[in-house]
């Protein structure tokens, strides 16, 4: 089998590569979302690079290594018409511990070159396409980090440098220093945080959007319950947004989102991901959104929403139903929260 679909595309930024309207998030495949299925994510890779998504994003702390050596598989493994358009997108920095935990970020230019060797080693491949750190590290300036990928790229082995999470401030220090093609930040209908100053601060400097969480973990899919079990392990379990009151705040929320996406005949999640496919210039062709999708049937129903236009009436009703600030807790625990360089 041959991949012969192709996708809308979206330039990310201005110095950005071209990618799919659409990328695949892999986290999940490996952890924090409980139990995982090997072999059904790597054939949800494979599915997504026939569809034509180009977009692969992951980090080298995704289950320690977890999730890069499954995407090596899953590339190794796929058509080479669909493997020589796959682009990567790897964050690096996040510190772990045997038992899971994360104890820091370390942006030091050393640290830098050797995460991303490591990355190749496990990738399988001779280049990233766009590496970022996870988060900035407090402790290192983000022109020394961004000095060392700007090397990175001098040498052949990154193509594009990313940043992720970051304010206003570290974007422009960064963007002094190198082209910057994207920022990856969590941006849905219920975390709008980055509209106010962030967003048009990379718009003005040229820099795309690459959006996580465009489904809040699950929680704005259509398919969250309130009487749910999470599994041991599963991130959501810590989640303010998913405790108690929230939870049901929160899925109320989605119930008058859920009004709207079936008067036209779609699911929620299509309306969440057109939403976020909206926002902006050309129908936000500065936004990639990036599907956290596991399985084939949930990657089918994202894609859907590639077909579903959404004009000025749907909008309008989908601000009322959820509006800007309606959602009940914050995004991450209060621990993570205070890594978040784009929340201070």
């Amino acid at each position: 089998m041959t991949s012969t679909s192709t996708l809308p595309t979206r330039r990310l930024g201005t110095t950005g590569p071209q990618v799919s309207a659409l990328g695949l998030g892999c986290m999940g495949m490996s952890a924090l979302y409980g139990e995982t299925d090997r072999a059904e994510s790597i054939a949800t890779v494979h599915a997504a690079l026939d569809a034509g998504i180009t977009l692969i994003d992951t980090g080298d702390f995704y289950g320690m290594g977890h999730n890069e050596l499954l995407i090596n598989e899953a590339l190794r493994t796929a058509p080479a018409a669909a493997r020589e358009q796959a682009l990567t997108s790897v964050k690096f920095g996040a510190l772990r511990t045997v038992e899971g935990g994360f104890t820091g970020y370390d942006g030091r230019p050393a640290a830098v070159k050797n995460f991303a060797a490591y990355s190749l080693q496990r990738l399988g491949t001779d280049h990233i396409d766009i590496y970022r750190i996870a988060r900035v590290d407090p402790d290192v300036p983000i022109e020394e980090t961004v000095g060392a990928i700007a090397e990175l790229v001098e040498a052949g082995h990154v193509r594009h440098i990313g940043l992720s999470e970051v304010g206003t401030d570290t974007l422009r220090r960064a963007a002094a220093v190198a082209p910057i093609a994207d920022l990856q930040i969590e941006y849905s209908l219920i975390s709008r945080g980055i509209e106010e100053k962030i967003l048009p601060t990379a718009r003005e400097l040229g820099i795309g959007i690459t959006a996580y969480g465009v489904l809040s973990r699950g929680l704005i899919s259509g398919h969250f319950t309130r009487d749910r079990e999470l599994t041991p392990g599963d991130f959501r379990g810590m989640s303010p947004r998913f405790q108690g009151d929230n939870l049901d705040r929160n899925l109320d929320l989605v119930d008058q989102l859920r009004a709207i996406a079936e008067a036209k005949g779609v699911t929620v999640a299509q309306t969440a991901i057109a939403w976020v496919l909206a926002q902006g210039p050309l129908h936000g062709a500065d936004i990639v959104p990036l599907i956290g999708a596991r399985r084939r049937d949930r990657l089918t129903e994202a894609l859907g929403s590639l077909d579903l236009t959404l004009d000025a009436a749907d909008l309008a009703a989908i601000e009322r139903a959820v509006p800007a600030g309606a959602a009940a807790g914050e995004r991450y625990p209060a621990a993570q929260m205070a890594h978040l360089d784009s929340e201070h």
